[in-house]
């Protein structure tokens, strides 16, 4: 029987990913003479990473390699799935199409490799922000208005740490899908969190006026889209994609039968209630459903946010961006249900929200007030702004 936690190969995969580590982190102190520059290059370096962490995590889930290696942190109790090859080969015999397998324990701990790299590049962040803070409170220097305290770096640390817990209950909790969800949404949050220090750490970022209403309205798009996000997250973990396969109608119907009750009870194994019993077909309905609406909602703020950004000048090409994603996530979404959930398409969904996470944080952090004049949405407010130095 496989010892779900077993630690270990914990300080070889360690040993291993600090051998890795360590050559971007002399490129970056060789190449950036001060900390505030390190700081920045490796806030650069973590949320690329990061990006790609997000995308090999959708596709460990979409290729069911989740339980790859049904044990945590290693595989069957090796730092690799090469000295697991034995118990691999035998659970591979018994179920060939089951969830563990060669390949399948790669792709797992692939993805765990990643994460232990983007932790410990983390870790290095944190420190050196701190340095950077001390130096400049020793030099008698002020802190820039637009620079942030070294407690979000600590904050980020400490969420790379609640979402490695997450990860290890994915794989112990046998992909209990609040699990899944809490992990998909808190790496969408890691990434808003470095979008942040990325942009707020770096002394020549030009900061654009935005006026109060369209601020609000960006702020609400990035409020509704975290909503949806959660949805899409809870879809793809109930395996609820496919639950409607025509559109705009769903199972030929414009408002199917649908048990919202079940589907949506947070706290219940896959594929089951509460109470142990099948889940009803009505209830992935329901879970399809509910994000397909929501989606018409959030495709229609977020056009028409562009719409109203590619008036300004200074905000045309943040613009166009958001409009090519929001087309991304409407052209995917439809692939998903009309092409049978082909995994390209499904990866391109998950990046393209990832994406849109980026683009509105990145906006709000680079921002700040043109006027406190109120007007309403689509009016004066949205006179040219300018840029500030």
């Amino acid at each position: 029987m496989t010892t779900l936690y077993d630690l270990t190969p914990l300080a070889q995969m360690l040993l291993m990913v600090t051998c890795v580590v360590v050559l971007p982190l002399a490129w970056i102190w060789r190449r950036h003479p001060t900390l505030q520059a390190r700081r920045h290059a490796l806030a650069i370096l973590v949320l690329f990473l990061t990006f790609d962490l997000v995308l090999f995590g959708a596709f460990t889930r979409l290729s069911d390699s989740g339980l790859g290696c049904p044990d945590w942190p290693g595989c069957y109790g090796h730092s690799s799935p090469l000295g697991a090859m034995h118990a691999i080969a035998t659970e591979q015999a018994a179920m060939p199409t089951g969830p563990v397998t060669q390949v399948k324990a790669w792709i797992e701990m692939l993805h765990r490799y990643l994460a232990t790299a983007v932790g410990a590049l983390i870790v290095a962040m944190a420190v050196t922000s701190w340095l950077s803070w001390r130096a400049s409170k020793r030099a008698g220097l002020a802190t820039p208005k637009h620079e942030l305290s070294p407690w979000w770096a600590i904050f980020t640390l400490f969420w790379v740490c609640l979402q490695g817990a997450f990860g290890a209950l994915t794989v112990t909790m046998k992909l209990f899908p609040a699990i899944v969800t809490l992990h998909l949404a808190g790496g969408l949050v890691l990434l808003a969190l470095l979008a942040v220090q990325v942009v707020r750490s770096d002394a020549a970022t030009q900061r654009l006026a935005m006026s109060a209403g369209l601020r609000r309205w960006v702020a609400l798009g990035l409020t509704l889209l975290a909503l949806q996000i959660f949805l899409g997250g809870w879809v793809s973990t109930n395996y609820a994609v496919l639950a409607c396969t025509d559109f705009p109608q769903c199972q030929n119907r414009w408002w199917p039968e649908m048990n919202f009750s079940q589907g949506f009870e947070w706290w219940r194994h896959l594929g089951v209630t509460g109470t142990g019993e099948p889940i009803d077909f009505s209830a992935l309905t329901a879970i399809h459903y509910v994000h397909r609406l929501v989606a018409y909602v959030v495709l229609i703020l977020l056009g028409l946010l562009a719409w109203q950004l590619n008036r300004q000048a200074a905000w045309r090409f943040q613009s166009r961006v958001l409009a090519a994603l929001v087309g991304l996530q409407l052209a995917t979404g439809l692939s998903n249900v009309l092409l049978d959930w082909p995994l390209l398409s499904a990866l391109l969904h998950t990046g393209g929200a990832a994406a849109l996470v980026l683009v509105l944080t990145w906006m709000t952090a680079s921002t700040v007030p043109q006027s406190p004049t109120r007007m309403p949405f689509g009016q004066a407010a949205f006179t040219p702004a300018g840029r500030l130095p």
